[in-house]
């Protein structure tokens, strides 16, 4: 009787642990499931975010791709422009460059020492005859207009009012009177003064037109960069929600396998205690 005794307390005993030791099985396998859901629940969110964060990405691309069109456009217009300017502001510049140095010659010629003697002096010399005053006059104003109609001629256009008013003013009788070549040459250092500020206002509208390609250049470099910026930033955010998936499928492979482990267990457990019974 005491040996059936002592077995039935060993045997409650043995069920008593086995009992223990799946509720402890159970409990730490129900904290791995909660741990792995709760794993799984947060990589879900993160996939979800990110997922919010590509479509952000993409309009922001859409936007800035667009921007970058219509900078691209501008820049291909100003460009345009800028080179056209440039050819015109090339060609103002030469036309400049010859009328002045067209008028130096003028100057020059109507400022020859011959000049100065004749118109200077109120009545001719007594060894010059009228007639050797008035061929002399008309030698020098025939040489200061050759000169100008050189230049009219290389400017090659016909807008050119500064000079014809020139020649008019130097073909006209009054030309040869006392004085006549002062005017003239007052008349070419006012249209000096004119060429030199126009030739100044050109520059600075050239270098405007350079100052606004550089910028306009810059500004596309740099969407350029925003937009490689964003391709990575899109491509970065879809390998992590790769990378989530695949660890979610991990994840849920380790919940079927603690799933299968316990229920592995509550039958390993209902047969010993079918055995006590």
């Amino acid at each position: 009787h005491e040996t059936m005794s002592n077995n039935l307390d060993d045997a409650t005993a043995q069920e008593e642990a086995a009992i223990k030791s799946h509720e402890e099985l159970m409990a730490a396998k129900s904290k791995e499931v909660e741990a792995l859901s709760a794993a799984i629940e947060s990589k879900q969110s993160a996939i979800g975010e990110l997922g919010v964060e590509i479509v952000t990405l993409k309009e922001d691309l859409d936007d800035t791709q667009n921007a970058l069109a219509a900078d691209e456009k501008y820049l291909a217009e100003l460009k345009k422009g800028c080179e056209t300017k440039t050819a015109e502001w090339e060609e103002r510049s030469k036309t400049r460059a010859d009328e002045l140095v067209a008028l130096a010659d003028t100057i020059k010629v109507l400022n020859d020492d011959d000049a100065l003697e004749l118109f200077k002096k109120t009545l001719p010399s007594p060894t010059a005859s009228f007639m050797q005053v008035e061929v002399q006059a008309t030698s020098l104003r025939a040489r200061a207009l050759e000169v100008l109609r050189g230049a009219k001629k290389a400017a090659g256009r016909s807008d050119r009012a500064g000079l014809d008013l020139l020649m008019l003013a130097l073909a006209g009788k009054k030309s040869l009177s006392q004085g006549g070549f002062d005017k003239v040459i007052k008349m070419c250092d006012d249209m000096v003064e004119v060429l030199k500020k126009e030739q100044v206002d050109d520059d600075h509208k050239k270098e405007y037109c350079g100052t606004q390609f550089d910028l306009s250049d810059d500004s596309k470099k740099k969407l350029e960069r925003e937009i490689a910026d964003h391709e990575n930033a899109i491509a970065t955010a879809k390998e992590t929600i790769a990378t989530l998936t695949e660890e979610i499928a991990a994840l849920e492979e380790g919940i079927k396998k603690l799933d299968k482990a316990v229920a592995e267990a509550t039958e390993q457990r209902k047969a010993e205690n079918a055995e006590y019974k």
